[in-house]
């Protein structure tokens, strides 16, 4: 009950919001408006035992708070990974309409305001960008973000990653899908396997625990590979994301292909059966477990047998600047538009904190989100499992 009281006092809230001149003045009236209805329903315990003040704006009407933004910083990638780009590639965006350096950093700066603490850079390949050294450099000096993360196919880390490092990078995932030299290049078509290795060494040397490795299971390419994906953890301090294989557009999903958590569990806990379960955080999308004595972990993402929305924590931005709520929605916002027609601040926030509204409770679930028309992965937001989120409504 006290959810459901805090979700209707939310959309009040923000309805109440949108309607005045949204001065400093004004949203902090509201605030306190908020804080003592809250006070006098006896929600008060649920809110407070969930979270500190934070902005309406970023908070849905399921009570959800968004901290954790993801910011695509270019749709081009190196490799050609078959469950993320179509083998013909895709029709990139003329590089007039992606975000400049500046304007990333003029949206990460006004989402950071509002309350988010984390934010994960992303592509296409964000390491082929020849700005990513700044622009880690320029968020790295935004007050109130915690992390600053990325996801990477691995092939530039080794030489970019000191440079990374020294900017204020902190967390790092690594999409690696086979341990097989020669399977590597038929599952990403190119070149590259020894360089992602040296990567993911090369991250460990400069301290990055733990260092993260994305696996994506697919039937009939690389399932035989868990046991050694486990075995990978016991003399490295890595935490290997076993990612169940999901629907985009152009990558031929097929329900046979995917290889669910509990059967890659029971493939494990055969070799392994005194595998241990770990605590996770609440807003954590990930399984995680331990064989004793080794170094690293592993984790499960649920995307398709069990969905997390529920604890969705997170916003993506891509490339071109639209604003996604769901990695599976195909609903967009347009924040470059806006932006480069001289919105302000208060005028961003607004168009940001009704999209934020509109966010659903689910997503539809495998089967509907294999029939939905949605951009290929490569162009919303390299695979990763924080990544994995929630989108049409059941």
């Amino acid at each position: 009950m006290a959810a459901v009281a805090w979700a209707q006092l939310l959309r009040g809230a923000r309805g109440a919001a949108s309607r005045r001149v949204c001065s400093t003045r004004a949203r902090a009236r509201a605030a306190s408006a908020v804080a003592q209805e809250l006070q006098s329903s006896g929600s008060r315990r649920f809110v407070l035992e969930r979270a500190a003040p934070f902005s309406a704006f970023l908070m849905d009407s399921f009570g959800r708070q968004h901290n954790y933004l993801r910011i695509s910083l270019t749709e081009k990638c190196n490799l050609r990974c078959q469950y993320c780009m179509p083998e013909e590639g895709v029709q990139l965006t003329p590089k007039s309409e992606l975000l400049t350096a500046q304007e990333i950093i003029t949206l990460a700066r006004l989402f950071v305001k509002e309350g988010v603490e984390k934010i994960r850079l992303t592509g296409g390949e964000p390491l082929i960008r020849p700005d990513v050294v700044d622009i880690v450099g320029q968020l790295y000096k935004l007050e109130g973000l915690k992390t600053i993360a990325v996801t990477t196919n691995g092939i530039n880390l080794t030489r970019l990653l000191p440079r990374l490092k020294e900017a204020g990078l902190n967390a790092i995932n690594i999409s690696l899908d086979t341990l097989v030299p020669a399977k590597f290049e038929f599952i990403v078509r190119r070149k590259g396997f020894h360089k992602v290795i040296e990567g993911i060494h090369k991250a460990t040397e400069l301290g990055y625990r733990p260092v993260k490795v994305n696996c994506v299971v697919m039937r009939g390419f690389n399932e035989d590979e868990v046991l050694d994906f486990v075995d990978f953890t016991k003399d490295l301090p890595l935490d290997v994301r076993f990612i169940e294989y999901m629907p985009f557009d152009g990558n031929k999903w097929n329900f046979k292909k995917m290889v669910s958590y509990k059967e890659m569990l029971d493939t494990i806990k055969q070799r392994w059966p005194e595998l241990e379960k770990l605590p996770c955080e609440t807003s954590s999308t990930a399984k995680s477990y331990k064989v004793p004595h080794f170094q690293g972990q592993i984790s499960f993402i649920t995307s398709m047998s069990e969905h997390f929305c529920g604890s969705c924590n997170r916003l993506r931005i891509t490339a071109d600047g639209n604003l996604k709520v769901c990695l599976f929605g195909n609903s967009e916002v347009s924040l470059r538009d806006h932006l480069r027609l001289g919105a302000s601040e208060e005028e961003l926030i607004q168009i940001i904190g009704k999209a934020v509204g509109r966010k659903k409770k689910q997503h539809a679930g495998m089967f509907n989100i294999s029939q939905m028309k949605n951009r290929p992965m490569v162009l919303i937001d390299q695979l990763d499992p924080t990544s994995i989120l929630k989108s049409a409504s059941t």
